[in-house]
């Protein structure tokens, strides 16, 4: 992906230097719970607190070189995603598109949705309308996840943001009104129907990215493309030495969201993502 030199986004919360928690947890349990978290999607932190693991405010977090480049890169990916998605709501839906803050932070850090770590992965909150990202997750991402390149992290943004298109449009805050309506299974199956929709839009934004700024090289599709099979619930739970179990699924299979985002890569059109119709995901 070509990225370097630029224009960055000002849409950036910058938290890193903030005082983070630091802990006494072993590298075997860190790896556990981190598992559990990015299976499950939820955030692990008080379960380190509760079993008796030390959480401590340390020191701020050391910005290494590693760090800069992490936050230039997603400056610049957000920039392109605030220039296509304007273009499309302005050009294909008739609307203006407000663009989301990103916070980036490293270690731990608070959001109106919950506690942000690096054990919750990536996530937005419609609440605030801010996307979270750990800048260590896009080293996460490639060590452990086997996920690596630089359009797999642009796939990784882009997903983010497209929950904020989809809040924009009125999807988001519908869906997850119905989730609390209805039961467990239930709710699962709604949130891998907006996950699988986030992907699609992250493909529709790839398309026309590649076409607006001509920054996609050859193989960042692929890229995407394995990152999307490396953190699907199945792949996941397989990893973590879990049976598979799809009423446990929010996120959708490995093959599931590579298809809605090369759908929405194909098309390249808002329209050919909607899960929420569709019969078979």
């Amino acid at each position: 992906m070509r990225w370097q030199g630029r224009r960055g986004s000002d849409n950036i919360e910058d938290r890193r230097a903030s005082a983070v928690p630091g802990g006494r947890l072993g590298i075997g349990g860190v790896l556990i719970v981190l598992a559990v978290g990015l299976i499950f999607g939820f955030d692990v932190t008080p379960l380190l607190q509760e079993t008796g693991i030390g959480v401590e405010e340390t020191a701020p977090a050391q910005i290494t070189p590693a760090d800069q480049r992490a936050a230039e890169f997603v400056s610049v990916t957000l920039a392109d995603t605030e220039e296509v998605w304007r273009e499309i709501f302005a050009t294909d839906l008739g609307l203006t598109y407000q663009p989301p803050v990103l916070v980036l932070f490293k270690g731990v850090t608070s959001s109106p949705c919950g506690g942000a770590s690096g054990a919750t992965g990536p996530f937005y909150c419609p609440l605030d309308r801010k996307a979270y990202l750990d800048t260590d997750f896009f080293t996460t991402l490639e060590r452990r996840m086997g996920a690596g390149g630089d359009f797999a992290a642009a796939y990784v943004v882009a997903h983010e943001i497209a929950h904020h298109v989809q809040n924009e449009l009125g999807i988001l805050g519908q869906a997850n009104q119905v989730r609390r309506q209805v039961g467990q299974a239930d709710s699962n199956a709604i949130s891998v129907r907006i996950e699988l929709q986030a992907d699609c839009l992250s493909g529709v934004w790839a398309r026309h990215a590649e076409a607006r700024f001509g920054s996609l090289e050859e193989g960042d599709i692929a890229e995407a493309l394995n990152a999307a099979a490396r953190i699907g619930d199945d792949t996941l739970q397989r990893q973590a030495g879990q049976p598979v179990r799809p009423h446990t699924f929010t996120h959708g299979t490995s093959d599931q969201r590579q298809r809605w985002f090369a759908a929405g890569y194909r098309s390249g059109d808002v329209a050919a993502c909607d899960t929420f119709g569709a019969r078979d995901l």
